[in-house]
């Protein structure tokens, strides 16, 4: 029987993929006490970049914000691989977002509410994070955002 996090999920019509297989030296997350670190997450979506490009020249503001959300998404499957189960965590207490984009870009903070509008909806007060959000030359597979983040677990 699916817990209240993953009704909650199922209410928004979002079923949780596969987690990603990570593509270099590193873990999909770590745990220290209650606290889990989930690494990057790209907008994968069946395996294959979804939103690939800069931001602001081949990817529009709204698709670089459902790109930001679908990472979320991402990063939920990793918590649930994680710690089995999604409503163990307690609070979501950061995420940090990464946008492709020329130096001229400035809507960074509007893409990544993409993750942020998402945290809040699955997870309500809970979901409320603090964040950075900075734009980078490039990132993994062309990706136009990438979402990292930190959970505390119960």
């Amino acid at each position: 029987m699916a817990g209240r996090i993953e009704q909650r999920l199922a209410e928004l019509g979002i079923t949780l993929p596969t987690p990603a297989v990570p593509i270099a030296n590193y873990v999909p997350f770590t745990m220290a006490g209650s606290l889990l670190v989930v690494s990057g997450q790209i907008p994968l979506r069946d395996g294959a970049v979804a939103y690939a490009g800069k931001v602001g020249v081949e990817v529009g503001v709204d698709d670089a914000k459902a790109a930001a959300r679908l990472c979320f998404i991402n990063l939920l499957a990793q918590v649930k691989a994680a710690a089995g189960d999604l409503d163990r965590v307690k609070r979501v207490l950061r995420l940090g977002g990464f946008i492709a984009a020329p130096a001229s870009f400035t809507q960074h903070a509007a893409v990544m509410n993409g993750a942020s509008d998402l945290a809040v909806e699955v997870f309500g007060d809970a979901g409320r994070h603090a964040r950075s959000t900075i734009g980078v030359p490039s990132l993994p597979a062309d990706a136009a955002v990438e979402v990292e983040g930190m959970f505390e677990l119960g």
